[in-house]
């Protein structure tokens, strides 16, 4: 692929994901083995949200460069992506659906050129079939976007995204007008160091429709090699942290949790999750 500028879908992502990518109220417990010459991954995962548990079961195996992903959970639903790259130059397609759910089925494809790129779904055989097409143009370091959504029955736009991004090798900044307008959102992420072990991230949120902003802001570290913290806070009061640390090579162990500070009274939220890979 082109080292051209990113999806539209990745815009916003880097500061996005120091805000939320670990954060969870939940108990996981995951185990992935990686297995013999054909080199097939296998993960199995359990997860008890809100006292209801729930299992899955997947297999990821790769073949050049296509990739076969199938999972099964215990309410017997079988998902499966079937990703398949330059079949075309520059392309690749991306096949999903979901069992017993027959109407599910989605084809992406995305093309990468030097100076933009170029996604398009298109939901199978569904009676209401949604068009998203998204197109970005631009360079690594700055890049504009735009993505739509069309409902083929019903004539309407379901969606209509822009936003715009710059990055740079210490620092991230992102716009993104969505929610058909409605909503704004503007990012800042900053490394304070070379070595990317500390970072700062600040985004505010501002919907018109209800006159409402919400600011948040937030911060990681890494103690050392093995071990991580994050913290964020926002204008409703919203405190949360997190502590990753690697128990073993390539296993890691996440526990996160979150107060009100505006009701002290209501219980903290707390999540933990342990992904071993013997």
């Amino acid at each position: 692929m082109s080292k051209g500028p990113e999806i539209f879908s990745n815009i916003g992502k880097k500061a996005r994901d120091l805000l939320t990518a670990g954060y969870s109220s939940d108990q996981k417990f995951t185990v992935s083995t990686y297995s013999g010459p054909a080199g097939i991954a296998l993960t199995s995962t359990a997860v008890n949200k809100s006292g209801l548990s729930t299992s899955d079961i997947g297999a990821i195996y790769k073949y050049k460069s296509h990739i076969f992903d199938v999972k099964i959970d215990t309410l017997s639903n079988i998902a499966t992506n079937l990703t398949f790259s330059d079949v075309l130059p520059s392309t690749k397609a991306v096949v999903s659906f979901k069992l017993p759910d027959y109407n599910s089925g989605k084809l992406e494809v995305q093309y990468f050129h030097h100076h933009a790129t170029f996604t398009s779904t298109v939901a199978l055989h569904q009676q209401s079939p949604v068009v998203d097409a998204s197109v970005t143009v631009g360079t690594p370091a700055i890049a504009f976007g735009a993505e739509t959504g069309y409902n083929t029955t019903s004539g309407s736009f379901t969606k209509y995204t822009a936003g715009i991004s710059i990055t740079k090798p210490d620092a991230y900044a992102s716009v993104i007008l969505g929610d058909k307008g409605d909503t704004i959102t503007a990012s800042y992420a900053h490394f304070l160091d070379e070595s990317k072990r500390s970072a700062a991230v600040g985004e505010i949120m501002r919907r018109f429709s209800t006159n409402e902003n919400t600011f948040t802001v937030g911060g990681s570290h890494a103690i050392d090699h093995l071990t991580l913290i994050k913290g964020k806070l926002n204008n409703h009061g919203k405190l949360a942290a997190l502590l990753q640390h690697e128990v073993i090579p390539k296993s890691l162990m996440t526990i996160s949790g979150e107060i009100d500070t505006k009701a002290l009274d209501k219980h903290p939220k707390l999540g933990i999750a342990l992904a071993l890979k013997p």
